[in-house]
């Protein structure tokens, strides 16, 4: 019978490159980059950048730029081992959000977000108020509340939000190196297919009516990856709200389930288990689960890590055997 996971393909999961330090780029500001219809320029690489959500601090570890930020705020889950090291030394401003008074006290010459949410007047106020007051910022395309602005989830765009922050800060070799070691961990997946065959429920969040992975967000892509068919594939968007009733005429022969900070993997599983009709789904009953950090479930820097854990939670579940 398959086993409960939570397990990391050691070998596929992406680390930071090696720091080239002055000589990962030649170019120098200024510099302009654009998301979420806001442009925003450099005359110089930043030296105070602050990060507020996890997924943009990440890119930011990921990119080697730590002695170069002066806060962070607002985990999902927890932040890899690979980059506990370099979070442990940025200044930690909220475990959430912090008030904007406690941002300016850091003074950021650069703000970065993954959610639109950051940029309100409860937080750090819009784009356009902080360029009037001198902080350029970045918003992930993928975070910008407007759905005719969210450009479609791909692993180029994932790579493109990476490359974007990396050119601001003169570290674009970086970018590229990981760009290459994550094609390679694609390709490898492909060849692998662990989900082969395997109809697979991507279920995020709510007991109510479920929060699932839908045909256009990370959760497709690393479905995809691994060879999985997605059972909300056909669905548009990147998640969507659906019914029980779906999901057991679905019946999935496995379930990844997103462990976040505000709803744990194993508080889902505890409801499946202890529903009786949702108890009698194949992957419930077989315990078929694979369980993966909501930070590797959204297009970012760890959405190639997501999908080799998801690659090794499958193959070790033995479904069918």
């Amino acid at each position: 019978m398959a086993t409960l996971l939570s397990v990391c393909a050691l070998g596929a999961c992406t680390g930071a490159p090696a720091s080239g330090g002055a000589a990962d780029s030649a170019k120098q500001a200024p510099v302009s980059v654009s998301s979420c219809g806001t442009a925003a320029t450099v005359q110089a690489p930043p030296k105070r950048l602050v990060t507020l959500n996890e997924g943009a601090t990440e890119v930011a570890l990921s990119l080697g730029l730590q002695s170069r930020m002066a806060g962070t705020a607002y985990l999902d889950d927890s932040i890899p081992a690979k980059w506990k090291a370099a979070y442990d030394s940025v200044p930690v401003l909220s475990k959430e959000y912090p008030t904007k008074e406690k941002l300016l006290a850091a003074r950021p010459d650069f703000l970065y977000a993954s959610y639109s949410s950051a940029f309100t007047d409860k937080v750090a106020g819009t784009r356009d108020e902080l360029h009037g007051e001198g902080i350029p910022s970045y918003l992930s395309p993928f975070g910008c509340g407007d759905d005719k602005q969210v450009p479609p989830v791909s692993w180029q765009s994932v790579w493109g939000e990476l490359g974007d922050v990396a050119e601001v800060f003169g570290v674009t070799p970086r970018a590229t190196a990981i760009q290459k070691q994550q094609k390679q961990e694609l390709a490898e997946l492909a060849r692998t297919g662990a989900g082969k065959g395997l109809d697979v429920l991507w279920y995020d969040s709510d007991t109510k009516t479920p929060f699932v992975g839908a045909g256009h967000g990370g959760p497709q892509l690393i479905l995809g990856a691994v060879g999985a068919r997605n059972v909300f594939g056909h669905l548009p968007g990147g998640w969507q709200s659906v019914s029980w009733e779906k999901v057991a005429a679905a019946d999935p022969d496995a379930i990844v389930l997103a462990d976040a900070s505000w709803d744990t993997a194993q508080s889902k599983i505890h409801y499946l288990e202890h529903d009786p009709v949702l108890s009698r789904l194949t992957a419930v009953r077989h315990r078929a689960f694979v369980v993966v950090p909501f930070s590797e479930s959204t297009p970012g820097v760890l959405l190639a890590d997501g999908a080799s854990r998801v690659s090794a939670g499958l193959a070790k579940l033995h479904l069918g055997s």
